[in-house]
């Protein structure tokens, strides 16, 4: 079954429709495949988000969105590669994915932002997407245990709109959710 090509950008879309492309999304159901053979992909996810195979980068992005799909957080926070048959490592250098791209709608507890991710996946933040800050900057929740680290330009989009908004503590609301982006928090 050939892959749906990813989005270039957000912009053409409503957050409605965004919201819609993210439920329809079909992953496989790693979290009850547990296979008993094991072993090591020798494969590498870097900080920036790109993926490497025995030290060569993987060129072809559908082939990243593709080993994404099969991507699973095991319970130590270490990360897998899972299918019916097998179940491999493979080393996440901070987060499996880049949230490369936001769009807002609506202002307040009624505002909603959609991300999109570097492998092309859509992610609306709100209870179960939360967004929060580790010791090195923004982070989103994508789904069972996943991350993904908030890019420099997206944070600064969603300072903007903190600062526009002056929560205090300053802060975002998405999905009916508030999410502070001190790092306090």
């Amino acid at each position: 079954m050939p892959m749906a090509e990813p989005l270039s950008d957000l912009s053409h879309l409503s957050l409605a429709q965004i919201a819609q492309l993210a439920a329809d999304a079909k992953l496989p159901p790693v979290a009850s495949w547990n296979p008993a053979r094991t072993g090591d992909s020798e494969m590498r996810i870097a900080s920036d988000g790109r993926w490497f195979h025995q030290g060569g980068p993987i060129n072809r992005a559908n082939m990243v969105r593709l080993f994404s799909t099969i991507l699973r957080r095991e319970a130590d926070g270490s990360h897998v590669l899972v299918t019916p048959a097998e179940k491999l490592s493979i080393a996440v250098d901070d987060k499996p994915f880049q949230a490369i791209e936001v769009k807002s709608e609506g202002a307040g507890p009624a505002r909603r932002l959609a991300f999109r991710l570097n492998t092309g996946d859509l992610v609306v933040a709100g209870r179960d997407n939360a967004i929060s800050m580790d010791a090195t900057g923004p982070v989103l929740g994508v789904r069972a245990g996943l991350e993904a680290r908030i890019s420099r330009a997206v944070y600064y989009e969603l300072a903007e709109i903190a600062l526009e908004e002056a929560a205090d503590p300053p802060g975002v609301w998405s999905g009916g959710s508030f999410f502070a982006l001190d790092a306090a928090s």
